[in-house]
């Protein structure tokens, strides 16, 4: 009797885990389920290729910054070179001490006239 009650229990407890392991397979093989696992492995990917495309463009910045150091000192450029002031179209520039701009046209600057 008591090897009945071992073994009846014993194909109670294989069913309820191949139960068990089945429904779980189930649950992971419906198209909900297999689109959420999808998406969650290429978020998980893309967030790896930006890390590597982050680390990459960081290591290209240091790179590039140590070669123009060394062009700099191999040319000797030491300082920041000083930039030409900036020009102004003397038909742009609206100075009123040199009225020879005015004079020389005959347009008129008053928007008024137009309206």
């Amino acid at each position: 009797m008591f090897r009945r009650t071992f073994w009846f229990g014993t194909g109670v407890a294989a069913g309820v885990w191949a139960t068990t392991k089945v429904n779980r397979k189930l649950k992971q093989l419906t198209p909900e389920s297999l689109a959420a696992t999808a998406a969650n492995k290429a978020l998980e990917t893309g967030a790896r290729l930006k890390d590597r495309a982050v680390g990459f463009a960081l290591d290209v910045r240091d790179n590039m910054a140590r070669r123009e150091a060394e062009l700099e000192e191999a040319l000797g450029i030491h300082a920041d070179p000083e930039l030409p002031a900036p020009r102004r179209l003397a038909a742009i520039e609206n100075d009123r001490s040199n009225p020879k701009y005015v004079e020389d046209t005959t347009y008129s600057y008053n928007r008024n006239e137009d309206h």
